[in-house]
């Protein structure tokens, strides 16, 4: 994430919205109408340019699929623009592609620190968040905490993420996106599907039933584990 902007208009339209985004002075150089821009972690499309004003159409799948919707006059959301060849890799790679959201359950704030916990809106998304791995909230590239309840983690936030990102505003009860760092989506599903393959050969696939999947599950989480642990 680049920074924090502010929807300064709003347009309502029966399962469509239109924003008007203002960004902080300079942010908006050399773009382009038709470039792309993350907005809370959700990839879209410049439809106008007006200085430091932009304009994005928002559509019904993405509607459904993303917290956009919830977007007020005046509501804070993250930005960031197109990586550009060359450009450093401060954290994993964010497609903008939304897979869920999540909703803040509780926010314990320390002298330093803070811990946000969240709750998956759905859990079929929970096999792939796992501790000390990456995950996209609202954008920011984030490690895991903890994981608990089949469907709930938490992040740690240092002053510097809060300065910088709508986390400094958000709080209980407020809904973030949620974007599933690929290589551990891949990883997952592709164990998953060897280990019900080898299962399938000795019969125990038909046989075991959910016991099979629960197997498979859990070797894919733990492969996946081993792999994301020394990138956090």
């Amino acid at each position: 994430v680049q920074g924090t902007a502010e929807v300064a208009q709003l347009d309502i339209k029966d399962h469509f919205r239109s924003f008007k985004i203002h960004f902080p002075a300079g942010r908006t150089a050399n773009i382009q109408i038709g470039a792309s821009v993350a907005i809370n972690g959700t990839c879209l499309t410049v439809t106008a340019i007006d200085g430091d004003v932009l304009s994005f159409d928002v559509m019904a799948e993405t509607l459904r699929a993303t917290s956009l919707g919830n977007l007020q006059l005046g509501s804070k959301v993250n930005f960031e623009r197109s990586a550009r060849v060359g450009d450093e890799i401060g954290g994993h790679n964010v497609s903008g592609h939304v897979h869920c959201t999540a909703s803040i359950i509780k926010v314990e704030d320390t002298a330093n620190n803070r811990r946000v916990s969240f709750r998956l809106s759905d859990p079929m998304f929970a096999k792939y968040v796992l501790p000390k791995g990456f995950i996209a909230v609202d954008g920011c590239s984030l490690t895991v905490g903890e994981v608990w309840d089949g469907a709930c983690f938490s992040v740690y936030l240092i002053p510097e993420t809060m300065r910088v990102t709508v986390f400094g505003y958000k709080g209980e009860g407020d809904t973030v996106n949620i974007e599933i760092e690929a290589q551990t989506q891949a990883i997952v599903e592709t164990v998953e599907r060897v280990v019900q393959q080898q299962l399938a050969k000795l019969g125990l696939a038909a046989a075991g039933g959910a016991d099979a999947a629960g197997v498979a599950a859990a070797a894919a989480a733990a492969v996946a584990a081993a792999s994301s642990g020394g990138a956090a």
